[in-house]
């Protein structure tokens, strides 16, 4: 009890550095008090983003509608519908939309003037639910003194009025017309959207990953939950020779290498040179890339090299896949090594107990002998990638971001994020896993899958444990009833080489067969310490087929699935073009986005996503920051300065001298 008693008097010695009188820390309190009262901040929560930055960056900047809906409340009976869809895509693109209206504007001044009118009573409206302080925060350094003044000057009084409107004169008047406008802008979004959420799959197909990781990390408040594409390339950053052959198979697959080319600076001439060489004279007809444009796209000789490079990092995945599997029998996955079990002279392979045709056996690398085994310029061509995955600069700073930002699961404000599973039995009990000698399900799996997932990156170079971790990522990629991947296996062999498409499956864990359980959602937020009515699990991973009648809350609203088809890829089988969801102080809502026009249309036509909007929560009262995590932190920082308080009023600890 005495040691207990001398740590809490060291912590408050400590806080009272901060608050170094009582009329500090009372001030400080009442602080608190007050924003306890407020309204919650509105979270936006999106998932499935696979890479589809245009898509990305239409919705982050209308934060799913929110900030049309807010332009809409403020200006219905003032603008026309045509100039409210103005003034919403000068705020989603100010940039654009500023250097189009030089052209077309005549007296630009008085443009200028009527838009900062509009924008500063648009920030007073969306930053009426915050602190005066908060608010500071968020303004940018260069015009914070001046916004601050207009967002808090009565512009009625007549004196104000004549202040207020010298002010704007002088903005336009001095030429930062249109950089004032720029920063109203991005203060509006900032503003609109409290926090957001990531629940999952960044990366894969979609052109470029790495420009939505660039926007995510100058976001204000973000976090993510890791997807298994995102994880796959977390390995590939850490140095897994099998995570990077992985990659480079779904983005030769998909016709995807600008991302790695253009956007990481990864060179894969040496691929592209070993492939001419090994497989110039190869069948090539499994190999073929699957690309979205129109046929005469892309010449012969470039379809040729693809399908080259393609079927090199093929073998090289298996190979790699079959090392990794022979490490580690605790993933019991024998029987996804392939390459032992093919008969070259018969051309067939043997799965479980039945043997296939195969539509190829022509590999010129593989021995029979051997079949996992690297040749010789196989060895210096995964070096060679190993090193330049290694050494890309922004691929690095990416994996930190999703280290530093992510994770496989969070809980936050009542609500159970993550992307995937939470892999379960037959008869809906958690599925129990063998983890270096421990058996783990539920959330100590997934604590301690997250652990070895950094391990992965973070070990030290060359160390078991790094080289745990790294196989570890592979495993969340694609393992069987992989947290994040959630079904039995990846047919990646047999949709490539087998013809018969019955082998094609991939059995999706129990999971997908329970979550649509109010009492199993129920029993899985328990087990992550949440209760009460209005506690959700939000998931993404597996796309829902909207055209097909499937919706997208399950189990009478504890869970929602939001991966609807963000990536063109998917649009034919969901029909739509991804779900997000907004959970503002009101309640929760839904919105399915039709397919997006892109940029230039969005832009020059004032073309918004078109999207169509379900309440399915909606609260009693509003809902108060004093409900939420962050108000159960200030309720505690209360609590603590009261004990301070307490101190320096029985003399434990004395104010702090005038200066």
């Amino acid at each position: 009890m005495e040691k207990d008693n001398e740590q809490q008097l060291r912590y408050l010695r400590m806080l009272a550095r901060q608050y170094p009188t009582i009329q500090a820390a009372c001030s400080e309190i009442i602080n608190l008090q007050a924003i306890l009262r407020l309204p919650k901040g509105t979270e936006h929560f999106m998932s499935d983003l696979h890479g589809e930055y245009q898509a990305f960056i239409h919705i982050l900047n209308n934060a799913s509608g929110a900030v049309r809906e807010k332009v809409d409340l403020l200006f219905e009976n003032s603008l026309s519908k045509e100039d409210r869809a103005q003034l919403a895509t000068l705020i989603y693109y100010p940039e654009e939309k500023l250097e189009e209206t030089r052209g077309e504007v005549s007296d630009l001044n008085e443009w200028y003037k009527l838009t900062l009118y509009r924008l500063v009573d648009l920030c007073r409206l969306v930053s009426s639910k915050y602190t005066r302080s908060k608010v500071r925060k968020a303004l940018p350094p260069e015009y914070s003194y001046i916004i601050d003044e207009l967002l808090n000057t009565n512009y009625e009084v007549h004196n104000k009025k004549e202040y207020y409107d010298n002010i704007l004169n002088a903005i336009i008047g001095v030429g930062s017309g249109e950089a004032f406008i720029k920063a109203l802008c991005q203060l509006i979004k900032r503003l609109v959207v409290d926090h957001l959420h990531i629940v999952g799959d960044l990366f894969d197909r979609g052109p470029r990953a790495d420009i939505l990781m660039d926007l995510l990390m100058r976001h204000h408040s973000v976090d993510i939950q890791w997807g298994n594409h995102d994880v796959l390339w977390m390995g590939a950053a850490a140095g897994s020779r099998t995570c990077i052959a992985a990659v480079l198979n779904n983005s030769i697959t998909y016709n995807n290498l600008e991302v790695i080319e253009v956007g990481y600076g990864i060179s894969l001439r040496p691929l592209a040179l070993f492939a001419n060489e090994t497989y110039q004279n190869c069948d090539l007809t499994c190999f073929s890339t699957k690309t979205l444009e129109k046929p005469g796209t892309y010449s012969t000789k470039d379809l040729t090299l693809s399908a080259r490079m393609h079927k090199a990092v093929a073998v090289l995945l298996f190979k790699l896949e079959g090392q990794l599997l022979e490490r580690h029998p605790e993933f019991h996955m024998e029987d996804r090594r392939l390459l032992d079990k093919i008969d070259f002279e018969a051309g067939t392979v043997t799965l479980g107990d039945k043997s296939y045709p195969l539509r190829d056996v022509d590999f010129p690398t593989i021995d029979p002998k051997a079949p996992y085994a690297l040749t010789p310029e196989e060895e210096r061509l995964m070096a060679q990638l190993k090193s330049a995955f290694q050494r890309s600069e922004k691929l690095q700073r990416h994996a930190q971001f999703l280290y530093n930002k992510g994770g496989l699961y969070k809980c936050y404000n009542g609500n159970l994020l993550f992307h995937g599973s939470i892999p379960m039995t037959e008869d809906g009990a958690f599925m129990t896993f063998q983890i270096q000698g421990k058996s783990l399900k539920g959330k100590e799996l997934l604590d301690r899958a997250e652990a070895l997932a950094r391990q992965g990156y973070y070990a030290k170079e060359g160390s078991p444990e790094r080289l745990l971790g790294k196989d570890f990522l592979w495993f969340l990629w694609c393992g069987r009833n992989s947290p994040l991947f959630g079904r039995d296996h990846i047919a990646t062999f047999e949709r490539m080489l087998v013809a018969d498409q019955d082998t094609w499956a991939e059995p999706k864990n129990a999971y997908y067969n329970y979550y649509n359980d109010p009492e199993v959602c129920v029993t899985i937020l328990k087990e992550f310490g949440l209760e009460g009515p209005h506690c959700h699990i939000i998931n993404g991973h597996v796309p829902v087929k909207s055209k097909d009648g499937e919706s997208p809350i399950k189990a009478g609203g504890r869970l929602i699935v939001i991966d609807g088809g963000f990536c063109r890829a998917y649009q034919s089988t969901t029909g739509i073009a991804g779900y997000t969801l907004i959970y503002n102080s009101w309640g929760i809502r839904l919105a399915a986005h039709e397919p997006f026009g892109g940029l230039n249309d969005a832009i020059h036509n004032n073309r918004d996503i078109l999207s169509t909007t379900t309440v399915f929560d909606r609260m009693e009262s509003r809902i108060r920051i004093q409900e939420t995590d962050i108000g159960a932190l200030l309720k505690q920082n209360i609590e603590d300065l009261n004990e301070l308080l307490n101190a320096y009023r029985t003399g434990l600890l004395h104010e702090a001298p005038a200066n």
